[in-house]
């Protein structure tokens, strides 16, 4: 396997749109030698992340690292949450390039509730896309009030911040403590017509076949995304978010035993097929087809 922290001089940076975005790939602002790298990933959109990823003493650079990378038009940037020290220069930084038209075509709010998330989206330049990051017991609980503010697009959970936020310990894959925090996201989302919501990291970079896992948990609750740390984590992560063989057979035959009646309910494999099952086999197919 490539070394993914090894620098590259030139790299496509394709994405596809935020609300479509299976995988969401972290690179520290801290790390320009990453960016391309990133960028050239299997991931479909690349966040440059000023918060968690840098340190106090590097937040300037890294910020100045970001802003003048190429790529970052078609990338998302994670900025400083709001009351820290770097907050105001970020969103500073982010109408200067906006002017220029080098902003970043997302940005994810950190820390984020209904309060937070209605200032930041009314400082950001016009049009940006607006993620706010759930990571917190009052963000779960502003949920619905934050997914209805203008300009966001979609919702990400940080379990993590989450889990330590409300003293839980997950059990992964599981993670069965966390499940009213994920529902709470995929309902807010579906109110408020949003994208599916994000879902947060698995920390253990090396277990590819844990990071599969979870990724499926979360595609089987709702969830339309899961964010990652690393890009050995994205084959499993876009494998997880396509049906599996089983669910395509079901749904073509399905859909096939639905043609062939003269309408109503119908009966496969000893079960009714009313009109959301065919609604969910119709999903289904539709899912097979990963975003461009």
């Amino acid at each position: 396997m490539t070394d993914p922290t090894s620098p590259v001089t030139t790299a496509p940076v394709t994405t596809a749109p935020v609300t479509t975005a299976r995988s969401i790939l972290f690179v520290p602002g801290s790390r320009p030698d990453r960016y391309e790298k990133a960028a050239a990933s299997a991931a479909d959109l690349v966040v440059v992340d000023l918060e968690d990823a840098v340190g106090p003493d590097d937040k300037t650079t890294a910020r100045a690292s970001a802003f003048a990378w190429p790529g970052l038009p078609a990338a998302a940037l994670r900025i400083n949450a709001p009351g820290t020290d770097w907050y105001e220069a970020d969103l500073a930084a982010l109408t200067a390039a906006h002017a220029s038209n080098r902003a970043p075509t997302a940005v994810l709010l950190p820390k984020a509730d209904a309060n937070t998330t209605e200032v930041t989206a009314a400082s950001l330049p016009p049009g940006t896309a607006l993620l706010p990051l759930i990571e917190s017991a009052r963000g779960i609980r502003d949920a619905d009030a934050t997914a209805d503010c203008e300009g966001v697009v979609r919702l990400v959970f940080g379990s993590v911040d989450y889990a330590h936020d409300i003293a839980a310990t997950p059990r992964p894959p599981a993670e069965d403590e966390l499940l009213h925090a994920r529902s709470t996201l995929v309902n807010a989302s579906r109110a408020a017509g949003l994208a599916a919501p994000v879902d947060g990291v698995t920390l253990a970079l090396d277990d590819e076949e844990l990071t599969e896992r979870e990724a499926r948990r979360s595609r089987d609750l709702g969830f339309g995304g899961k964010l990652a740390l690393h890009p050995r984590q994205l084959p499993g992560i876009h494998r997880a978010f396509l049906p599996t063989e089983a669910e395509l057979a079901w749904a073509r035959r399905a859909l096939e035993a639905a043609r062939t009646s003269n309408g109503g309910a119908i009966r496969l494999d000893g079960e009714i097929m009313d009109l959301p099952r065919l609604h969910q086999a119709r999903r289904i197919l539709a899912q097979a087809d990963p975003p461009s």
